[in-house]
């Protein structure tokens, strides 16, 4: 990721998902911006004046979903807000990880500093003070259907702001009433509509969302390197990559594509490698490798839409009811389901899925030595040795489970609250199967490296371009070639790691 202001402001429509990722993974500090202060507060008071004037508003004096016909009285409006928060937190599982709940503080807070929710200023700050602090609720990751909203993990987002449940200090789960007890550290009194506004929205399925999109964007920059390392090592053809083609099917992550493959392979230089079979006999290769630019080129474009869709939700208001001071009214609706952020998350999988999945193909053509023409399953006295035969089984497995992944999250639907909520997104889910894919395809991806670094020695003394023969300098300081067998569990899953973090150096600059 590029270098981002130290600083994030939140309260305005322009929260960048790079921003997101600044405060998730480097800790960069949050702050309401000035401008937003003000339309805060006026929501706030807003919203107060409708209570003390006794109108009926939704969540605020009458019970939720199917209860929402219940009345509940002046002296119980406050209590009801707690109550809502405790009975909601059901969530179940494993918890998200902590730069997925810094994500989800973050959007919180930017959510109802938009100016449409009128909860109280203080309430923002105190979310804001638990993020700048790093003190992190623990989140389950099991127990949302994504409508209304996110309601069971930011409940479990939300309880550590009046003392209750529990938190993540230094990845150690704490009792919160304790730490806040020993530290001095006060909890907020909750108004009107305040525990309502904390759990309608999209926040655990988008913060998981933008964290995947980041991840699987640089994952598509990396498949690119790989995939020439990969024709490199089985002395492909660039000929399939000449612009010409791309031209008359213009689309843009195609011809993206193709661009950085001759770039990677510096056409206008040829490595050895491809002097030494300039003049063979091969008409054209597999499709793995001839198609790299509509394949890779595809899930790049599909990447497009799901930044914009990511882009628009989290700038968005997904609370409900929603406050209109300037037009004097407040409005129930519907902007917590979260549909356009699952069925993104789907296609998301979709295009992550077939970068492992073409790459796993690659790996296969590598490892078969009628086709790489290189000694079997990349080692030499093969037999005695297996070398890469079972890296391509792990891939393909890795690759077939991505498949059963990849089954649409976004059209299923089950009624819940006594079917006054008929449909729901599933987009909490969609969103934490499409983060499996990602990690079954990074470690695919790993696999494919390795094997095509693996293949580019053993046609040494030929070299391949300046470029990849400096990103393969910086792989072997981690992973070794391959004399004799030995286990490569342990590699893959180390430059996997560096694949995730974006932390091979001789690539962080790419795009």
């Amino acid at each position: 990721m590029k270098t981002m202001p130290s600083k994030v402001l939140i309260g305005i429509p322009r929260l960048k998902l790079e921003d997101i990722y600044n405060v998730s993974f480097n800790g960069a500090k949050v702050d309401i911006h000035p401008s937003a202060v003000n339309k805060i507060n006026k929501a706030s008071r807003f919203l107060s004046k409708q209570v003390l004037a006794e109108k009926t508003i939704y969540g605020v004096n009458t019970g939720f979903g199917l209860l929402s016909n219940v009345k509940i009285s002046d002296q119980k409006i406050e209590e009801l807000q707690y109550r809502l928060l405790r009975s909601h937190a059901t969530g179940v599982g494993e918890l998200l990880g902590e730069e997925e709940v810094r994500a989800m503080l973050l959007l919180r807070a930017h959510n109802l500093a938009l100016g449409h929710s009128g909860v109280r200023i203080e309430l923002i700050k105190k979310i804001l003070e638990l993020l700048n602090k790093n003190i992190l609720p623990c989140v389950p990751s099991q127990g949302s259907v994504g409508a209304s909203g996110d309601l069971a993990p930011l409940a479990h987002l939300a309880l550590p702001l009046i003392g209750e449940g529990k938190i993540l200090i230094s990845g150690k789960r704490l009792d919160t009433a304790t730490y806040f007890n020993k530290n001095k550290i006060k909890k907020i009194k909750l108004g009107a509509k305040e525990g309502l506004a904390l759990i309608n929205g999209t926040q655990f399925m988008s913060a998981v969302g933008v964290i995947n999109l980041l991840r699987a964007e640089k994952l598509s920059e990396y498949a690119d390197v790989i995939s020439a390392f990969s024709l490199e090592a089985l002395r492909g053809t660039i000929k399939a990559f000449d612009l010409d083609i791309q031209k008359v099917r213009p689309h843009p992550g195609q011809k993206k594509v193709a661009t950085n493959i001759l770039k990677y392979l510096n056409h206008t230089a040829p490595s050895s490698i491809a002097k030494s079979h300039k003049n063979c006999d091969k008409v054209q290769d597999p499709y793995s490798l001839r198609c790299i630019p509509q394949v890779h080129g595809a899930s790049r474009d599909c990447l497009g839409f799901v930044r914009k869709v990511l882009e628009t939700e989290v700038n968005s208001v997904t609370d409900n009811p929603l406050v209109f001071p300037d037009k004097n009214k407040i409005i129930s609706g519907g902007n917590f389901h979260g549909q356009i952020v699952s069925m993104s998350m789907d296609l998301l999988s979709i295009a992550v899925a077939e970068l492992a999945s073409i790459s796993e193909q690659r790996i296969e053509k590598l490892v078969n030595p009628v086709i790489s023409e290189l000694p079997a399953f990349l080692i030499q006295d093969s037999g005695l040795n297996s070398g890469f035969m079972i890296v391509q089984v792990a891939a393909a497995s890795l690759v077939s489970e991505n498949k059963t992944l990849c089954h649409p999250a976004s059209v299923d639907s089950i009624p819940t609250s006594a079917d006054k909520e008929d449909h729901v997104s599933m987009g909490a889910w969609a969103a934490m199967k499409a983060k499996k894919v990602l990690d079954n395809s990074t470690r695919v991806l790993a696999m494919e490296w390795i094997a095509g670094a693996q293949g580019i020695d053993l046609l040494r003394p030929l070299k391949t371009t300046l470029f990849l023969e400096k990103v393969h300098k910086e792989i072997r300081k981690d992973v070794s070639f391959m004399k004799e067998d030995c286990s490569l569990s342990d590699s893959i899953e180390l430059l996997a790691k560096k694949m995730m973090l974006n932390q091979i150096q001789s690539l962080k600059d790419l795009n």
